[in-house]
C-alpha cells in the first residue's frame, strides 16, 4: 500500500465516486455503522503470536540480557561450598545377584542411623536431614564406594567425609556382628529342637519299660529305640552342619569386617571449573530471562484489545488505511523548528506526500480563488500527525501558496514546532516561506472554523473572525484537530471538508478508533481515510473493508463514473456537503 503503483490505484479509486461527491471509501460508514460491539481484532494464530513477540524484540532481549546478568552475578555472591571425597573398598558376603551388596551399602551410608552418628561424633550444628543433604554416596564398582561431602570449607569437608567413613565401616561391622549372631541363634535353636526330640522319644521309653512286658510293649519299645538311633544320627549329623555352618559364618563376617577398609583418605577434591559454573548460572539465567520475557508477551498480546493490523483498524474506523508506514522517531533534544528539520525522514515524506494529494489539485495554484481544507485528526500521539502536517504546510507555502495552519490540539504542537504555539492567529516566517498560524484560546474547546454557519445571532468570536479574514486570501487551510468523545465533534466540519485520521499502531483500542470515525463521519466529513504509524512489517492485510471494496465493484461493472470527490463543488453551499455556506 505504499508504493507508487499502490497510490496510483488508490488516487484512481478514489476518482470514481458517486453524483453526491462520496467516494467508495465513504461507503465504508455504512460498514462502521454495523461493527459488532465485540469486534474481535485478530484470530490467534501462531503468525499472530510471531507478530507479537517480533514488536516486542526489544523488550525480550533486554529481559533476557538481564537475566543473564542476574545469574552471573548470583553465582559471583553465592558462596562456593568446598568438597572432599573418601573411597571404600567393601568386601562382600555371598549374594543373589551381583551388584545388590553394594547398593545395599549405598543405601546404609545414606541412612538417618550413620549421619546422625557423624553429627554426635563431631557436634555439628545441623541437623540430620540438613547433613543427608550435604553428602552423596557413588557405587563406583561391586565393591567400592565413593563419598562425597560438601562443607563450608576444605578442612571441614576433609573431616566429615573421613569421619563418615569411619562411622559407617564400625556401623556395617555392628550389622554385621547381629545379623552373625541371629545366624548362630537360629542354629543353636535347630540344635536344641533336635536334642528335646530325643530327650523326648527316651522319656517315652522309659515309660514303656516301666510297664509289664507284653508283645506290644515289646514292639513299641524296639521301634522308639530305633528312632532314638535315627534321632541320635540326625543330631550328630545337624551338629556337625551347625559347627560347620557357625566357622563359615565367622569366616564370612571375619572377611567382610577385616577386609572392608578406606581405600583413599579423605581430601579435598580440586575445584571445579569458575568459568563453567559462572556460565552455567548466566545460561539459566538467560533461559529465565527468555521464558518470562515470552510468556509476558504472548499473555498481553492474548488480552490487549490496541489494535496492529490494517484490516483492524480499517474495520474499527469505518474507513481504509490508505497509507501505513513504519515508526516515526522523533527528536527529543531539538525542540522547535529544528527539531522538526531532524524528524524528516523517509516515513514523514511519505507521509507528507500522500497528504499532499489529499489536497484538491486547483488549490495547489498558487492564484486560486477557491481555496481547500484538510484536517488531520490524530487518535493517539499527535506529534506525528503534527510533524507531518506542519511539514506539508511548509512545502506548500515554499510553493507559493497562502497557507493558513490551525492548531486545535491541547498544547499547540503542530504551531510548537515553528515557535507559535500562543493563542491567536499571525504570520510566521519558517525556510523562506510564510505561514499563518491559528491557535485557540484554552478555554475554546470546540472553536468554529471558517466553514461555519454565520447569522446574526450567532456572533462570531474574534479567533473565528481572525480565522476567516486570514481564510479570506489563502489557498489551503491545514486544521490539526484530535477528537474528544466527551465533547463530539461536529465542530470538525467548520474546519475541513477532508478528513485523515492518523493512528499509531498498538496505542489505540477498537472503541476509540471506532469513535473517531463514528464523530469524523457524523460531523460531516466527505471522505476520510486512515494512515497507520509504526505498522508492523508482517502485517500482509490491506486496511480496506470488504463492503466498500464491493461497491466499488459495483459502480466498475456498471460503467458508471463519479467526478472527483476531492474537488469542492462549483456550488458553494454543496461544498462541504452540509448545506451551510462558506464564511469566506
Amino acid at each position: 500500500m505504499t508504493n507508487d503503483n499502490d497510490r496510483t490505484v488508490m488516487l484512481s479509486l478514489n476518482r470514481n465516486s458517486d453524483p453526491r461527491g462520496r467516494s467508495w471509501a465513504d461507503g465504508n460508514f455504512t460498514a462502521a455503522d454495523d461493527a459488532p460491539e465485540n469486534f474481535s481484532p485478530s484470530l490467534v494464530s501462531l503468525g499472530f503470536i510471531k507478530a507479537a513477540v517480533r514488536r516486542s524484540a526489544r523488550f525480550i532481549v533486554v529481559l533476557a540480557a538481564a537475566g543473564f546478568l542476574i545469574g552471573a552475578a548470583a553465582y559471583v555472591a553465592s558462596p562456593h561450598a568446598a568438597q572432599a571425597s573418601t573411597t571404600l573398598y567393601l568386601t562382600v558376603g555371598p549374594e543373589a545377584v551381583p551388584g545388590t551388596a553394594i547398593q545395599d551399602d549405598q543405601a546404609i551410608v545414606q541412612s538417618r542411623a550413620v549421619a546422625g552418628l557423624v553429627v554426635r561424633k563431631l557436634g555439628l550444628p545441623q541437623g540430620v536431614n540438613s547433613f543427608l543433604g550435604s553428602y552423596t554416596a557413588t557405587a563406583l564398582t561391586d565393591k567400592v564406594l565413593q563419598i562425597t561431602v560438601n562443607a563450608p570449607s576444605g578442612d571441614e569437608a576433609t573431616t566429615q567425609a573421613r569421619t563418615l567413613a569411619t562411622e559407617f565401616l564400625q556401623y556395617r561391622a555392628q550389622q554385621l556382628e547381629k545379623a552373625q549372631q541371629q545366624t548362630f541363634l537360629a542354629l543353636d535353636q535347630q540344635v536344641n529342637q533336635a536334642q528335646q526330640q530325643i530327650n523326648a522319644t527316651r522319656s517315652k521309653i522309659a515309660g514303656l519299660l516301666a510297664q509289664p512286658r507284653s508283645p506290644t510293649q515289646q514292639g513299641m519299645l524296639s521301634r522308639l529305640r530305633t528312632q532314638v538311633t535315627h534321632e541320635k544320627s540326625a543330631l550328630f549329623a545337624l551338629q556337625q552342619n551347625v559347627n560347620s555352618t557357625r566357622a563359615d559364618t565367622q569366616d564370612a563376617t571375619a572377611s567382610q569386617v577385616n577386609g572392608s577398609y578406606v581405600l583413599a583418605a579423605a581430601a579435598v577434591d580440586p575445584p571445579h571449573s569458575k568459568l563453567k559454573h559462572l556460565v552455567l548460572y548466566a545460561a539459566i539465567g538467560l533461559v529465565a530471562g527468555l521464558v518470562l520475557s515470552l510468556g509476558f508477551v504472548v499473555i498481553r498480546a492474548l488480552i490487549s484489545d490496541r489494535l496492529f493490523r490494517r484490516d483492524d483498524v480499517a474495520r474499527a474506523l469505518g474507513a481504509p488505511v490508505k497509507l501505513s508506514v513504519g515508526r516515526v522517531r522523533l527528536s527529543r533534544w531539538l525542540p522547535g523548528w529544528k527539531g522538526l528539520r531532524a524528524a524528516r525522514g523517509t516515513n514523514v515524506r511519505r507521509i507528507v506526500t500522500y497528504l499532499g494529494k489529499m489536497v484538491p489539485a486547483h488549490s495547489r495554484r498558487a492564484h486560486s480563488r477557491r481555496a481547500a481544507s484538510l484536517a488531520v485528526v490524530p487518535v493517539d500521539d499527535p506529534r506525528v500527525a503534527a510533524l507531518s502536517l506542519m511539514s506539508l504546510a511548509i512545502s506548500c507555502a515554499q510553493q507559493g501558496m497562502q497557507v493558513v495552519v490551525a492548531d486545535l490540539a491541547s498544547g499547540a504542537p503542530a504551531a510548537g514546532l515553528v515557535g507559535s504555539n500562543k493563542p491567536g492567529v499571525g504570520p510566521v516566517d519558517v525556510d523562506d516561506a510564510r505561514l499563518i498560524v491559528a491557535v485557540p484560546e484554552r478555554d475554546d474547546v470546540e472553536p468554529t472554523g471558517p466553514l461555519g454557519h454565520a447569522s446574526a445571532r450567532d456572533q462570531p468570536s474574534p479567533f473565528t473572525e481572525a480565522v476567516n479574514a486570514a481564510c479570506a486570501s489563502s489557498n489551503v487551510l491545514f486544521t490539526l484537530a484530535p477528537l474528544d468523545p466527551a465533547l463530539g465533534g461536529e465542530h470538525l466540519a467548520t474546519w475541513a471538508t477532508e478528513a485523515v485520521v492518523f493512528i499509531t499502531a498498538g496505542r489505540s483500542s477498537w472503541t476509540k478508533i471506532h469513535a473517531v470515525g463514528e464523530m469524523t463521519r457524523l460531523a460531516g466529513t466527505r471522505r476520510v481515510s486512515a494512515v497507520l504509524v509504526g505498522a508492523d512489517k508482517t502485517d500482509d492485510s490491506l486496511g480496506v473493508i470488504p463492503e466498500a471494496a464491493a461497491e466499488y465493484e459495483a459502480h466498475a461493472a456498471t460503467g458508471t463514473s463519479h467526478p472527483d470527490p476531492g474537488v469542492p463543488s462549483p456550488h458553494p453551499t454543496e461544498a462541504h456537503g452540509s448545506g451551510r455556506p462558506y464564511n469566506w
